[in-house]
């Protein structure tokens, strides 16, 4: 007879947990694959180049399409990662249909107008239309003024919103713009005299501050544009800019969205199990760990209140949910190194440390602790896999 296999083998076993990965600094840096990522991903997958537990990839990048992003990753790690594993900042957007068909102003560079049209917007105006449009409005660059006093336009259609999918280029072009929609209600070329207060709605993605590239040193993220432009209209107004969605990581809706993709997936590879647990692998403390402990902390807030209580500002369609923990595990690989130059280094306290979050986000020196900290993403998917009991 066939011998019998001993009662727990752990990767026969369905899988109750899941990963939540960064891209940047996590998996890649630029254009180059961390090493320890290719590492990771020979224990993920199998030998039918399935992989072992649910993984959703979690990137605050947004100027990129999911499914361009899904094959730039399955180029780099050697296996097919498929478009809807990946979570771009602005895809929670596609649950703020109240906005779906207001004529919106987008912000951002790449692929802007398909991506909102993905998201649902169907009336969209550019940065760059709006500038064609109304060219008296962009002044700074005097190579770009107009030369001659153009006719002023009366036939174009007001707009209802801002849409802030990533970081522009040309910020002054943006930034003036945004402001002129802004305090002019949506129509440029008249002007107010007193800007409307509540504004227009703003939703926008991506708040980092900084981000890791082939640099040594962090670049400035879409979170340093929302900065600008925060500080222009309180200046100007006197007012605050307030935003109707503020999404990506940390947002709790971000998190939301990923741990449904994550029960999507475990549906799909037939898992019977619920996926309980969640391992968030990040290299920014305050995107990625700050990010996955709000989530934990929002989860057993849920637990104890019961899930109705807790629809993220009453757009998500709260299922009951099995995730009963979110742990925050910070790779060196990227934007936290303890030997690198300042800006990326913790400070030896965190309570002295510059808080890099958005101002929406209160400073919280417990919530930018790491469950645990390692050296890159291979020892991170070792130690959840020990954790969890799984042959490694």
């Amino acid at each position: 007879s066939s011998p019998t296999l001993p009662a727990c083998v752990p990767s026969l076993s369905p899988p109750t947990f899941g990963f939540l990965l960064d891209i940047d600094g996590v998996l890649v840096r630029g254009h180059r694959v961390i090493p320890a990522a290719l590492e990771a991903f020979r224990r993920l997958v199998n030998a039918h180049g399935q992989l072992r537990v649910p993984v959703v990839f979690v990137t605050n990048a947004g100027n990129i399409l999911q499914h361009s992003k899904a094959q730039e990753l399955s180029a780099l790690l050697g296996f097919k990662v498929e478009p809807d594993q990946v979570i771009l900042s602005h895809s929670p957007m596609k649950l703020f249909s109240q906005y779906h068909n207001k004529r919106m102003l987008v912000s951002g560079q790449g692929p802007l107008v398909e991506n909102a049209r993905i998201l649902g917007f169907e009336n969209v105006v550019t940065v760059d239309e709006l500038r064609m449009a109304f060219p008296v409005l962009d002044m700074v660059d005097l190579q770009r003024r107009p030369k001659t006093t153009p006719l002023p336009r009366n036939d174009f259609p007001a707009i209802e919103g801002v849409l802030l999918l990533g970081e522009p280029v040309r910020w002054e072009t943006s930034l003036q713009l945004i402001m002129d929609v802004l305090l002019s209600n949506g129509n440029p070329g008249t002007g107010l005299a007193t800007a409307p207060y509540p504004h227009l709605p703003v939703l926008a993605s991506n708040m980092d501050l900084l981000w890791m590239a082939e640099a040594k040193m962090p670049r400035f993220g879409h979170g340093t544009f929302l900065l600008c432009l925060e500080t222009i209209y309180q200046k100007v107004t006197g007012k605050e800019l307030r935003y109707e969605g503020l999404m990506g990581k940390p947002s709790v809706l971000t998190y939301q969205y990923a741990e449904d993709l994550i029960r999507q997936q475990a549906e799909r590879r037939g898992w019977a199990a619920p996926i309980q647990k969640l391992y968030a692998i990040g290299d920014n403390p305050m995107s990625d760990v700050y990010g996955a402990n709000l989530f934990h902390k929002y989860l057993q807030m849920a637990r104890h209140d019961g899930a109705e209580a807790r629809g993220a500002s009453g757009l998500w369609k709260q299922r009951p949910s099995a995730t009963q923990s979110c742990a925050s595990i910070l790779v060196c690989t990227g934007v936290y190194n303890p030997k690198g130059p300042e800006p990326t280094r913790p400070a030896q306290d965190a309570e002295e440390a510059p808080f890099h979050g958005h101002r929406d986000f209160s400073f919280s020196p417990g919530l930018m602790e790491a469950s645990h900290i390692v050296n890159d993403v291979n020892e991170a998917v070792q130690l959840v896999f020990h954790k969890e009991g799984w042959a490694l």
